[in-house]
């Protein structure tokens, strides 16, 4: 079963404590975007997440997930990159007033790379973490009750908007509109189609406010929560320690800097 990204299971990876996984993919972006060694750091964070991602049953998801996101991305990325790159000096091949340089290749392939790590991370925590649950470890914490709503609820209300969009497209087309075609037919569905999802989501604030407020949301007693998420004191130090490397790979890049290493 799946709720917009998460994909529900029993695995390892879906038994831990939402708090932890949240400070991995932080940990591995920090280190993706400001370790030493651009590529090391940039491809090693990627590598652990999809062998993780892998022992939870869920990489092949994952995987698909990347490709048809960034397969786009790194097209323009490359061609902008590759023909148009400031740096480009070392020329790998000529196509008429254009010039293919080497120096751009490479510099799109980290950016790709980066990109591709830090979406596995990413992914790592939101493909194995319901968003409820999610957003009560945040609150379990002990951060601010509408803090954590505020942070969270995105997560929760995307699955919702997209199951909507779905409903509006098949009303309109119900009712003769042509969602599919040329450019032209598509930007003129675009108004009918966007129009009430917006008007719906506006309504559904409301409707979520007058909610949350019928049930104490910002009465300032204490919440009991029907259930408790466990943790672990070995988890709390696993997070203390992925938090300490991360600082360490930062501080250590910013000394190389700062003495001229780079």
């Amino acid at each position: 079963m799946t709720l917009g990204l998460y994909t529900a299971g029993d695995s390892w990876l879906h038994r831990l404590f939402p708090i932890t996984k949240l400070i991995f993919s932080l940990s591995a972006i920090a280190i993706i975007f400001g370790g030493p060694n651009k590529w090391l750091s940039a491809i090693l964070p990627g590598v652990i997440s999809i062998l993780i991602l892998w022992s939870a049953g869920i990489a092949w998801r994952a995987l698909k997930l990347i490709v048809q996101l960034l397969t786009p991305i790194a097209v323009i990325l490359f061609i902008v990159h590759g023909f148009f790159g400031p740096a480009n000096h070392q020329i790998l091949m000529r196509l008429g007033p254009f010039v293919l340089g080497q120096e751009g290749l490479m510099y799109a392939s980290l950016i790709v790379v980066r990109l591709v790590s830090t979406l596995a991370s990413s992914l790592l925590l939101v493909t194995s973490t319901h968003p409820g649950s999610l957003i009560q470890a945040l609150e379990q914490t002990g951060l601010s009750r509408k803090l954590v709503y505020l942070l969270g609820s995105p997560l929760l209300l995307l699955p919702q908007m997209a199951r909507r969009i779905q409903t509006i497209r098949s009303a309109q087309q119900s009712r003769g509109l042509e969602t599919q075609g040329n450019l032209l037919q598509r930007i003129k569905a675009l108004f009918p189609l966007v129009a009430p999802l917006v008007f719906s989501a506006l309504v559904d604030v409301e409707e979520r406010s007058l909610a949350l407020e019928v049930r104490g949301f910002s009465a300032p007693t204490p919440k009991t929560n029907l259930t408790e998420i466990p943790d672990t004191t070995k988890q709390q130090v696993l997070r203390w320690g992925m938090i300490v490397i991360a600082v360490c790979f930062l501080v250590f890049e910013f000394w190389r800097k700062r003495n001229g290493y780079d």
